[in-house]
């Protein structure tokens, strides 16, 4: 059975279950829309860090952050448009800010729709006027993510999109990887280097852009935890981040439309022509080993 219900922990979270695969998954709309749980037959899948999350100042690190209207961070947070220079800070701006839910549906999933419409604020920053509408569907062991991009501009709107998860992990050693790419850009060291099919976990950070992608998913096995993730995505999609920190019980598998700056280069920019719906979608799911 199917059931979306509100409880105030102390922010407003909205739970979506499926109490026959004892299925959960938590959603902060206030706080950026932000994903903070999610369980499969009881176990966590993501990690979350509640004390950064309890100081609004801090990033999040955990749940799934939402990244609009670009993903990883720009020169001195900065871009140009038609001739103007604007400032923009890492991954944009709709993780950090309140949305609006719209809907919700219990009938073949448990389904919560949320909305991020532009402001003044975001005007100044990114002079569009937009609205996103993201639906969050849970399902036995799937999450799925539908995701509308509207441009209300008079102008074509260009941007990219990506999703942050933070998946749990408690022994990295254990993790097996069939990523789709052979190579990938090291954010780290700015190169582009071949994969080999596994990461040296002793490195203090690992920070890698797969490019090239030859299929639409991507898959994680942890034999320590005795589950297999996988990750799927929309065509729109082109680049696959991975990233982690010595020490810290996660690793993230990030799905982004374009890399870094690209604003600024254009390359892969997303561009919605006026009054036009672009639409893109991402899946998890898990199978226990």
């Amino acid at each position: 059975m199917f059931a979306v219900a509100l409880k105030a922990d102390p922010d407003s979270t909205y739970v979506l279950s499926d109490t026959d695969t004892d299925a959960r998954l938590e959603l902060v709309p206030d706080r950026g829309g932000l994903v903070t749980r999610w369980q499969v037959e009881g176990q966590d899948i993501f990690y979350f860090d509640r004390d950064r999350f309890a100081h609004p100042e801090l990033s999040v690190r955990g749940g799934i952050p939402i990244l609009f209207p670009i993903c990883g961070n720009l020169p001195d947070n900065q871009y140009s448009l038609g001739g103007q220079s604007y400032s923009l800070k890492q991954h944009g701006f709709a993780r950090d800010l309140p949305w609006r839910v719209t809907g919700q549906e219990v009938t073949e999933a448990a389904s919560l729709t949320l909305e991020l419409s532009s402001t003044e604020a975001t005007l100044a920053q990114y002079p569009f006027e937009f609205k996103l509408t993201f639906t969050f569907k849970l399902r036995g062991h799937i999450l799925e993510l539908g995701q509308r991009f509207t441009n209300l501009s008079a102008q074509p709107m260009p941007f990219s999109t990506g999703l942050h998860p933070y998946f749990l992990v408690e022994d990295k050693t254990q993790l097996e990887f069939e990523i789709p790419s052979a190579e990938f850009r090291n954010h780290l060291t700015g190169g582009v280097e071949a994969f080999g099919g596994s990461f040296d976990f002793a490195q203090e950070e690992i920070d890698l852009a797969f490019q090239g992608l030859t299929a639409p998913a991507a898959t994680v096995t942890d034999r320590h935890l005795g589950r297999r993730l996988t990750l799927s995505w929309s065509p729109d999609y082109t680049k696959l981040v991975f990233w982690t920190v010595k020490g810290k019980d996660y690793y993230c598998l990030e799905p982004w439309t374009a890399p870094r700056n690209a604003l600024n280069t254009g390359e892969n920019l997303l561009l919605v022509e006026p009054q036009q719906t672009l639409e893109t979608g991402v899946r998890m799911a898990v199978a226990f080993l």
